[in-house]
């Protein structure tokens, strides 16, 4: 990616929401005075969470958040990428799918057929995607959902003129800077730590729970050796494959480690 540049006074920037649960544009909201402080920093045109009103306008930065998952979700990031500078996705829905995406696998038209009465009125896409499956996106940031300090850090990088920090570290490194005893190795569980990117602060393996893989995964994985190590804490193939679909069940790498197990 380019180094970005922002050449309004004062950027305009827009929020927008696809299939999501609305956790990353909470991470703008839970920033608190640090919000009133960006606010006077860039100009928020369109950001319904907050009370601004403007899909249409044309910005210096788009945060979208949330899979494409109707057809009018594909008209609209097309609407918004050509009216924005940079487009940035936010969260595990908007860089891999989300938990919407598990129905990938699954039969979609059963489901619809079994939950409403009316399925022909209900229009969907076949499958959950990123936005980054439709349309050019400039930086991705992975998380469910971000946090707000990601958030900060992303638009404080933009406003200097460089490119946002992309922290592809694992997780287990967040534990060691934290002295955490890992979870894995001290009381067997499974864990999820070893291939997923840091940003969560460790927060599950600082409680004694086992890491999720809400971040998607980080760079350099050994999902072989992960899933030889969940082999020998007793998962069965089942558990292991629902260790790597799950949030980011459409993450190239957890998806391929899951189809591989699956074949074994």
């Amino acid at each position: 990616m380019s180094t970005p540049t922002v050449h309004s006074i004062k950027p305009r920037v827009a929020v927008h929401k696809f299939s999501s649960c609305d956790g990353c544009q909470l991470a703008f909201l839970n920033l608190g005075e640090e919000l009133l402080v960006l606010a006077e920093r860039v100009e928020l045109v369109h950001f319904a969470e907050a009370g601004a009103l403007d899909p249409d306008t044309e910005v210096d930065v788009a945060f979208v958040e949330g899979s494409l998952s109707t057809p009018e979700d594909i008209e609209r990031i097309q609407h918004i990428r050509q009216h924005c500078r940079m487009l940035i996705a936010i969260g595990a829905c908007a860089t891999s799918g989300g938990i919407q995406a598990l129905r990938n696998s699954a039969n979609g038209a059963e489901w619809v057929a079994q939950i409403y009465s009316h399925p022909d009125a209900i229009s969907s896409l076949e499958r959950s995607t990123p936005i980054a499956s439709q349309v050019k996106v400039d930086f991705e940031l992975w998380g469910c959902p971000v946090s707000s300090s990601q958030i900060l850090a992303v638009v404080n990088s933009l406003l200097l003129g460089v490119a946002p920090h992309d922290n592809a570290d694992k997780v287990c490194t967040e534990c060691k800077r934290r002295n955490l005893t890992c979870v894995m190795v001290s009381h067997g569980v499974a864990c999820m730590g070893p291939v997923t990117r840091a940003g969560c602060g460790a927060l599950c393996p600082s409680m004694g729970r086992d890491c999720y893989g809400c971040y998607g995964p980080a760079e350099n994985t050994n999902t072989d050796a992960l899933a030889a190590q969940f082999r020998a804490l007793g998962l069965t193939p089942q558990a292991i494959v629902q260790r790597f679909q799950s949030i980011n069940s459409q993450a190239p790498v957890f998806l391929a480690a899951a189809n591989k197990v699956k074949t074994r």
